[in-house]
């Protein structure tokens, strides 16, 4: 029996030797492709990105800073657009938003989720189309409903009974119809995080469709004559990469759907199953492309209705982070290493930059996986394996956990993290009132700010003293 190391687990992994996924790299300087956005590529040693070097991004936007491959994210969104033809693709406002990026998913036809009246106000300076919005929330406030309601939004995912009362006095009060789906959990266990997984009975999204709750809201919705029932939302989690649970839950919400028909006489015209697909973080990871992912929940879909004698809802589906998610890498200085001594006769070798969980609080949060690569040189070394961590007071600050760099990276080297394009930006903080990084992206040889970088006086502007 192997003995649990008393520091846990991060400590008792020897640092010469890495998780089993990880392998040696044949050659230290390259990059792995399917880590990377498509317009970024190495010259002489330091990452390009659309043609600009990243040391010149350094020097002009400083560091950390979140690198946008802009053809890269709109590519993606057009992928999904195309591959789930005559559905509906919801970009989710949560995993990165602003306002040009807003505008990118406008002019590439897809549709917009928020959750907050934050998002929903980028998504109204962006002049998104209210009516391709879509606004989750497991506790949204009156304020954020009235305003959803006001500017016209497409369609409220309803996720408690109390929220079906506010909208239909809303809808009096205003003189309009609340566009309704009912959010159902259905009893799927995602394989992912716990916390991102969010179709398991236990947690706080949703209506249960075994014990009853899901049947009682449609019940309430179609009682009340200010709220229009569209359909039916499931969504079983976030970065997942296989299809079975997508399986089990259709085929739940699909009889559900068959069995509000039969007692309500009412067709819900849409069904929603989410989405959540997973990225390549590291090399471990296998995501499925678009074209693989339609073609699998169609069948599902198409095959259960079938079974069940029902005609096929209108579909909407929302990739999560799949859009965002590899379009971005975030550009770190290196400020120190250190190599330490280990329990039995190991070592690791640290590497610390000038960011850290106030940039990326997902490996702290949720044990995230990511890779890296010397950005700004080509190395003669040989690789040694590097855990590499933030400025910030914690030991949890860990960015990347386990990667091979070589031996010679040093103070004023530039590091370039993938993958940072989703819940990166979103969740970041100011934790030991470190202000928030820039972005930036870049097309065709260009580069423009999209969100600048906050400052000392934006910090002290909150402090009234």
């Amino acid at each position: 029996m192997m003995r649990a190391h008393e520091a846990g687990a991060l400590h008792g992994q020897a640092g010469d030797r890495g998780p089993a996924w990880l392998r040696y790299p044949e050659d230290v300087n390259a990059l792995v492709p399917s880590l990377w956005a498509e317009n970024v590529a190495k010259s002489d040693g330091v990452v390009t990105v659309a043609g600009v070097r990243v040391d010149e991004l350094a020097r002009e936007f400083g560091t950390p800073l979140y690198v946008l491959d802009e053809e890269d994210f709109r590519h993606r969104a057009r992928a999904f657009r195309d591959a789930f033809a005559g559905a509906d693709v919801y970009y989710a406002g949560k995993a990165f938003l602003s306002v040009a990026a807003a505008r990118w998913i406008a002019e590439e036809g897809l549709s917009l989720d928020v959750c907050t009246g934050g998002e929903l106000a980028v998504a109204l300076r962006a002049e998104f189309p209210p009516e391709r919005i879509g606004m989750h929330g497991n506790n949204k406030s009156v304020a954020e409903l009235r305003r959803a309601l006001e500017v016209g939004v497409g369609r409220i995912i309803v996720d408690s009974f109390e929220e079906i009362a506010r909208l239909g006095a809303l809808a009096t009060e205003l003189g309009v119809r609340a566009p309704v789906m009912v959010r159902v959990t259905a009893g799927v266990e995602a394989h992912t995080h716990e916390y991102i997984s969010t179709s398991h009975e236990d947690q706080k999204f949703g209506f249960s469709i075994a014990g009853g709750d899901a049947m009682e809201a449609v019940r309430q919705i179609l009682a009340d004559d200010g709220i229009d029932f569209l359909g039916l939302h499931s969504h079983i989690g976030s970065q997942i990469f296989v299809t079975d649970g997508f399986e089990v839950a259709a085929r739940r919400v699909l009889r559900l759907h068959a069995q509000i028909a039969r007692e309500f006489s009412v067709v819900a015209p849409e069904l929603d199953l989410g989405g959540g697909f997973g990225i390549a973080y590291t090399t471990q990871d296998d995501p499925s492309s678009p074209e693989t992912l339609a073609r699998g929940m169609r069948e599902i879909v198409e095959g259960e209705c079938a079974a069940l004698g029902v005609e096929v809802p209108r579909l909407s589906i929302e990739p999560g982070r799949a859009i965002a998610g590899p379009s971005t890498f975030t550009l770190y200085e290196i400020g120190t290493t250190k190599r330490v001594a280990l329990d039995g006769g190991g070592a690791r070798h640290y590497v610390a930059v000038d960011g850290g969980m106030s940039d990326n609080i997902r490996p702290a949060l949720y044990s995230a996986d990511y890779s890296c690569t010397l950005a700004s040189r080509e190395s003669t070394a040989e690789p040694v394996l590097s855990r590499v961590v933030g400025k910030h007071c914690e030991s949890g600050d860990i960015v990347v956990k386990d990667e091979y760099l070589p031996a010679d990276v040093a103070p004023g080297d530039l590091l370039a993290v993938p993958g940072t394009g989703a819940y990166c930006r979103s969740l970041a903080n100011n934790y030991n009132h470190v202000p928030r990084p820039a972005v930036v992206a870049v097309r065709d040889g260009e580069a423009r700010l999209l969100l600048r970088r906050e400052t000392e006086d934006d910090l002290l502007a909150l402090d009234l003293g």
